[in-house]
């Protein structure tokens, strides 16, 4: 039986998810903590970064954000600092061994890609990119593709 989309996409996360912890393993981080360290990173220097960023970004339940959080905190991989204007909001700053694994962390990510890419042209790469964002706002638009659509609506709409 041929797969489709959505098995294609899931067998490609769980082996790529898989492929990424065992590289980041020395580091003492997950790939999906890599990921995170990633986007506090890059995001902090336009301002605070908070939980609720990382949920919304990642979309991750509060549970599972948090528990991630707490893991980068113990090991010393982000700082919380409460907020002037509401101390009940904790900012997620990094912390120098962020900064330094983010180095290595970049490195991971690039041969990753390398490997995911090995033996595609540019176009099929960039194809895959703009389909992947379309089928993820398909997703985020549930209303206008869902249910109660053919499936030749869902395929042809703009």
């Amino acid at each position: 039986m041929e797969k489709d989309c959505g098995a294609w996409i899931n067998l490609l996360s769980h082996k790529v998810k898989a492929r990424l912890n065992v590289m980041l393993q020395d580091m003492g981080i997950t790939a999906v903590q890599s990921r995170v360290i990633y986007y506090i990173l890059v995001h902090c220097k336009e301002g605070p970064v908070f939980q609720r960023d990382i949920e919304n970004a990642f979309s991750l339940s509060r549970s599972t954000t948090t528990g991630i959080l707490q893991l980068l905190e113990k090991n010393g991989i982000i700082r919380r600092e409460s907020v002037a204007s509401d101390a009940r909001l904790k900012s997620l700053v990094p912390t120098e061994h962020a900064v330094r694994l983010n180095a290595q962390v970049a490195d991971c990510l690039r041969e990753m890609d390398r490997m995911l890419t090995c033996g595609l042209s540019e176009g099929q790469v960039q194809l895959f990119k703009e389909m992947a964002a379309q089928m993820l706002d398909n997703l985020n638009d549930w209303d206008r593709c869902g249910a109660g659509h053919s499936s030749d609506q869902i395929h042809n709409s703009p």
